[in-house]
Parts: C-alpha cells; structure tokens; sequence
C-alpha cells in the first residue's frame, strides 16, 4: 500500500521483498476466506485497536483509510465484495489471490519494480544491505518504507530478525506477544472424541471483552475465532469463564435440570439439558466437582472458569502484539532515530482482534506511512 501510495505522484519505488513470492501472510489470511474489512462506523472501528500506537489519534491511520475506502480500494481492483450477518467484509470468491493478482498488475503497470529474494541485513555506514540471488547488495534510497511484519508465522516471512538491528540504532521496541492466539490445554483421556469439533452456541467472558464466536476444542487446547476475540486478556493472565447457556437466565437452566429424568448418567443428563455433547464434556471437564442442586449446577454451567496452560507460542498465533513504540515514531509514522524512514503495520505496536481489523489497519499504516515518505521527498527538492 506504501509503494502504491507513493508511485501514484510519480516516485520510482522499489519492493524488496525477502520470500520467493510477495504476499505471503495475506495469502495465509485469505485461505479459509480473506476478510478484508469490517463494516461499521470508523470509530467504532478504531476502538478495537490497542497497544501503544492507537492512544495517539490517527496514528494508524484508520480514518484516512477505514472501512469504506478499503472496500472502495478493492472494488477499484475489479473485486466484488460482500458483507456478512456480523459486517465482516470478504471477497465473493472469498479467496486473496484474486485480490492480490490484480494489485500486483497494478504496481507494475505503475512502475514499481519488485525484486524478489531480497533480504534486508540492515544498515551501515548509511547503506541498505540486502542479500540477493546476486549476492551482497547495498542500496542508498531517498526514502524507506519499512513493512517487515511482526513475529507470527516466522515460516511466511515475519521472523522479526529486524528488531536488533534498529534497537541497536535507538528505537524502542515493545516485546512481541502472540496475539489473536490459541491456548494449551492437558485434556483428560475423555476430552479426546472431542478433538477437532466446535464449540457453538456459548459465550466467552474476559475482563471487558465478551465473545459469542465458534472455536474448536483440538489435541493441543482451544482456538478459533471465539477464542481469538477475548485472547488478549486472557495473554495477559485475566481468568476467561463460559457461559454453556447465554440465552437462559440461572432459573430457567435450574429448572431443566430440574426435570431431566433422574435414571440418566450424568453426562447424559447434561447433553439432554445443554442440548450439545461438547458443551456437556466442557462442563464435565472444567466443572469438577459438579454440584448436584439444580441451580448450583445452573450456575456452574453459566460461569465455568476456562482452565487452560497458557498461549500457545509466536509461531501459530495469527498476529502479535508489540513491536516498534509510539514514543519511536512521529505522527506520520517516520522513525525518530532515523529521519526519512519510515515504518508500517504488524511491525508496530498494535494488536486488534481478527474479523478485518488486522487487514484493514496494515493497508492504512501502509498508505500513511506512503503518504508521509512522498511528503517528505517532496519537501526535499
């Protein structure tokens, strides 16, 4: 979005890109259904977002570019769009690829040049060193926009090997964290016919944050996008209870325990009242030792404190939290320690939950920063 932004007013803009192919992580994003937005009012939006960056105003440049102009970026792309129950925005086709096809067409027909299997080592003596496929390479430019990513899926690319290199030049950097993460969980012997199966139909509680999305149990513990919603407390050690029965007060649920037929076992006696096998095994797995009075049953199954070992590492979480800090950077994003460099999305210190927050807030970042580096080329001549 950077290079776009500024190849429009006619910059010559290389992308050097350190993987074989572009777009990795976007392409990763797209695979079960690239969703690229959230329709919904832009501070609304915005409030989703936390870390240190967003507590400044505008400084990731969602209101230049929120919601609306990303659907109208792509619809200007030749992408059809539509929106879901919950306003979350995908691509009819619901894959990236398509998307991202049309954006590389673009950038070339622009002029920018994108030059694959170009790691960047880090600066010396002024100089960008990158290896190549033609070895050591130094580069001088004007202008740099840095999208290096942040620690999550290290294999597509983002294996945060830049953070020493611009510490050591000055930039503080907040720790990475996994976020929009799965959690661990030592099952017992009897949670394993459950492996793989979704939990519906409950509603999960941390701290401020409520969440009535799917997740699934797995042999390794709890993820999803359910979970990925209140991850973030959870991380940060705030205890997650679920609610198996969200649409019925303590009483009702009190009073079908109440006339379940005594003869029944008692996971029997569950499933017929949650109305779900895996809803019955969580309450059996995390509820012990269960209550045998209707309502203090009730109450167990309507706040059962989630028991879990703790996020599961950088390497699998969706996205991290952490990276270069506020104090670092300038409004426009440009990195106080290094005047005319400047740096966007996932490598900066912000998170938000999926459902087009993380896309949406990496494209306007990118066109900030973009916007920010023109400015200053141009100021400079």
């Amino acid at each position: 979005m950077a290079a776009e932004t500024m190849a429009a007013q006619g910059i010559r803009v290389v992308v050097a890109e350190a993987m074989p192919t572009p777009a990795r992580k976007f392409l990763m994003a797209g695979k079960s259904g690239l969703n690229l937005t959230k329709d919904e009012d832009p501070d609304a939006f915005a409030s989703r977002l936390s870390g240190t960056l967003p507590h400044v105003p505008d400084y990731l440049g969602t209101k230049d570019m929120g919601p609306s102009e990303v659907m109208d970026w792509a619809r200007g792309l030749g992408i059809e769009l539509f929106s879901g129950s919950t306003g979350r925005v995908f691509p009819v086709g619901m894959k990236g690829s398509p998307l991202l096809r049309a954006w590389l067409l673009r950038l070339r027909d622009m002029g920018v040049e994108l030059r694959t299997r170009w790691r960047w080592t880090g600066i010396k003596d002024g100089h960008w060193r990158f290896d190549s496929p033609d070895g050591d390479r130094l580069v001088h430019p004007e202008v740099a926009v840095l999208g290096l990513g942040g620690a999550s899926w290290p294999r597509l690319g983002s294996d945060a090997a830049w953070v020493p290199w611009l510490a050591d030049l000055g930039v503080a950097i907040t720790p990475f964290r996994p976020a929009n993460t799965g959690f661990r969980v030592e099952w017992s012997p009897a949670m394993a016919r459950h492996f793989g199966q979704a939990v519906k139909g409950v509603a999960l509680t941390a701290g401020k944050l409520t969440s009535r999305g799917e997740w699934i149990v797995s042999r390794n513990g709890i993820e999803g996008g359910g979970i990925y919603e209140v991850a973030a407390p959870m991380r940060d050690g705030v205890e997650a209870r679920i609610d198996l029965a969200p649409d019925l007060t303590v009483d009702e649920l009190a009073s079908r325990f109440a006339k379940a037929p005594a003869k029944l076992s008692v996971g029997n006696r569950l499933r017929r009242v949650l109305g779900d096998p895996v809803r019955a095994a969580l309450l059996l797995e995390w509820g012990q030792p269960l209550p045998t009075a209707p309502t203090e049953l009730a109450m167990r199954a309507k706040s059962l404190p989630l028991r879990h070992g703790g996020a599961i590492g950088l390497e699998r979480a969706i996205s991290s939290a952490g990276g270069i800090a506020a104090s670092s950077l300038t409004e426009n994003l440009e990195l106080r320690a290094l005047p005319g460099v400047f740096a966007a999305g996932e490598m900066l210190d912000w998170e938000a939950p999926t459902g087009g927050y993380l896309l949406t807030t990496c494209l306007a970042s990118g066109r900030l920063a973009g916007k920010a580096a023109a400015a200053r080329l141009a100021a400079g001549k």
